[in-house]
C-alpha cells in the first residue's frame, strides 16, 4: 500500500460536475493498493499518516501531525500509483490490486483514519474519473509506502 501524501491549504475532488470532499489546510492523500496488501498495510499507513508530523509548531519547525493542527485530510484512490514503466513507455498495472480487494481496503483505510481523527475524511470515489484541485503548502510532498 502506498500513500502520496501532500500539505495542503485547500483540496478537493470534482465527479462528474459535483464535489464529493474537500479541505481547508490538512493532508492530500493518493492512496494506492498493491496487490497482496491486506488489513494490516491499512492499519500502518493510516497510523503512520494520521501522525506524520510536517505541520509548523510555534517555532516553524515542522513537529505537529493533523491530530495536533485539527487539519481536514482528503483521500483520494489512486491505482496508477502503481503503474510501472521499466519496461516501456506505457504503464503496466499488474502489481496493483484488483479493483474488488483495492475498493475494500480503501475503504478500510479511510474508516481507520477517522477513528483516528474523530472526525469524517471526506474521499474520492472509487472507480471514478476525478478531477482533483490542491494548493499544495510548502511544498511539502512525501511517498510513503507500506
Amino acid at each position: 500500500m502506498v500513500a502520496l501524501v501532500q500539505r495542503v491549504s485547500e483540496a478537493s475532488v470534482v465527479v462528474d460536475g459535483e464535489t464529493t470532499g474537500a479541505i481547508n489546510d490538512g493532508l492530500l492523500v493518493l492512496l494506492g493498493v498493491r496487490d497482496g496488501d491486506s488489513e494490516a498495510e491499512s492499519e500502518w499507513l493510516a497510523n503512520k499518516v494520521a501522525n506524520l508530523r510536517v505541520f509548523p509548531d510555534s517555532d516553524g519547525k515542522m513537529d505537529e501531525s493533523v491530530l495536533d493542527t485539527g487539519g481536514g485530510v482528503l483521500v483520494v484512490p489512486q491505482f496508477t500509483l502503481y503503474g510501472d514503466v521499466s519496461g516501456g513507455h506505457r504503464p503496466s498495472f499488474t502489481d496493483a490490486a484488483s479493483p474488488g480487494p483495492a475498493k475494500e481496503l480503501y475503504l478500510d483505510f479511510v474508516d481507520r483514519l477517522s477513528d483516528m481523527l474523530g472526525r469524517p475524511v471526506p474521499t474520492g470515489v472509487f472507480g471514478a474519473m476525478m478531477d482533483v484541485h490542491l494548493t499544495n503548502d510548502g511544498p511539502v510532498t512525501l511517498w510513503i509506502e507500506k
